[in-house]
């Protein structure tokens, strides 16, 4: 109990507790917890629903009202002249539909699996008692509670006690009605402050029903990165129950290189009908990247890139780079290209940084240039890769024009499927 009178307890401790009249018979035992979603105050339960003691009682009305309800450390009980009730028409039932359920806890960035749930009794003044849902437990304590369900609460608490928390606020979890699944309630603001990468690792732990909540859930944005995160037999999965004009969407916000991987491994029925949805432009920009081969160099290059003319300064680049679409944390280098097109040098981005902006980009320090083929291997790649720490590479075409850049991500990605 709190120095307000309040009364902390536990569904583990609750289920099995014995319910009576005002004068002290026995109506049933806790078997639910019935709380209405989406309504004003959510985090409230509405009734305990019984396991009734009497066969003489009437069927049908099975909850105790949680505001007709007295309690005491001794136990659970009626008020006078209250009576036991139908519960609402499907209710969530915190036993059902919460306990062994995953959630995701975006600030471990991992899926957790729901051990107890803490609630708290409370007298709310004009209303009576309440008994409200603090938070959820998914640590040790919450799964020793669990285990020595049955034990006088008294001993179970003093051993769980010996574990420390591991909780989720109850304002962190949003119950999904009717299907019952239960999810992190994550805002878009929250959810684009998350790497994709942590949010590709937190699908591939869920169940199939709560992973398709959680990616419907996502912008096109943040969708698009955190399917070219994922594992090509996922990544179909994902898409699978998406319309083509929705993933049409997506693929359109995503890395071409990566889209042309993803709409590859589809049936062609379905990668045309995505292809038909998008921009014509950047449907043209990935058709071009879908006719190699995806072991080849062109097959895991990007077109997102920066290229400019030799006469180019520093004040180019900037103006380039605070229009450009594709994703800015892959830009390292930016190539010199002579009137035909042709790569003639390449200048890291750090040295931009470092230079006055009526500089001219050929004058600046130039890197090591290495480039590649267009039907260069994806293991001859690799090892151009290690044998010059290269973090970009340029594929050029049989006339040394720049067509595309391989980045060491592409590599990583190669080498990790093999």
């Amino acid at each position: 109990m709190n120095r307000h009178g309040n009364l902390r307890t536990t569904v583990s401790a609750l289920v099995g507790a014995s319910v009576v009249d005002s004068t002290g018979a026995t109506l049933g035992r806790v078997q639910e917890f019935a709380v209405l979603p989406g309504g004003e105050d959510s985090s409230r339960v509405l009734g305990l629903i019984l396991k009734l003691a009497k066969k003489d009682l009437e069927p049908g009305n099975t909850m105790a009202a949680v505001c007709d309800l007295e309690w005491a450390r001794a136990g659970l009980s009626l008020r006078p002249m209250a009576s036991l009730e139908p519960p609402p028409q499907d209710p969530v039932l915190l036993e059902r539909d919460l306990l062994d359920q995953q959630i995701i806890d975006v600030h471990g960035r991992k899926v957790v699996r729901v051990n107890d749930v803490v609630l708290e009794w409370e007298q709310r003044p004009g209303i009576g008692t309440s008994l409200r849902i603090l938070e959820v437990e998914v640590g040790l304590r919450g799964a020793v509670r669990r285990l020595l369900k049955g034990f006088p609460v008294g001993s179970v608490d003093r051993i769980a006690q010996r574990f420390g928390p591991s909780v989720i606020p109850w304002e962190f979890v949003d119950l999904i009605d009717p299907a019952r699944r239960v999810r992190l309630k994550v805002d878009q603001d929250r959810l684009s402050q998350m790497h994709p990468s942590d949010i590709a690792d937190i699908l591939e732990e869920l169940a199939p029903a709560e992973r398709q909540v959680l990616f419907e859930s996502l912008d096109e944005e943040v969708a698009a990165e955190t399917l070219e995160e994922v594992e090509p037999r996922l990544q179909k999965s994902l898409i699978q129950s998406l319309d083509s004009e929705q993933v049409a969407g997506i693929v359109e916000e995503m890395d071409p290189g990566a889209a042309a991987d993803l709409l590859a491994e589809l049936p062609e029925e379905k990668s045309e009908a995505i292809l038909e949805g998008m921009d014509p432009a950047e449907r043209q920009e990935v058709e071009e990247l879908l006719e190699f081969s995806q072991d080849s160099a062109a097959g895991r290059m990007t077109t997102e890139y920066i290229a400019l003319p030799a006469s180019a300064t520093v004040a180019d680049v900037h103006a380039v780079l605070r229009h450009f679409e594709g994703d800015i944390d892959l830009i390292t280098d930016i190539y010199l290209l002579d009137e035909k097109g042709r790569v003639m040098s390449v200048v890291p981005i750090v040295q931009i940084l470092l230079a006055q902006t009526n500089d001219m980009l050929a004058e600046l320090p130039h890197a090591h240039l290495v480039t590649c083929q267009i039907e260069m291997g994806g293991r001859k790649v690799a090892e151009l890769f290690d044998k010059y720490n290269l973090r970009a590479l340029p594929v050029v075409d049989t006339e040394h024009k720049l067509v595309g850049v391989v980045h060491a991500e592409q590599v990583i990605s190669l080498l990790r499927s093999q």
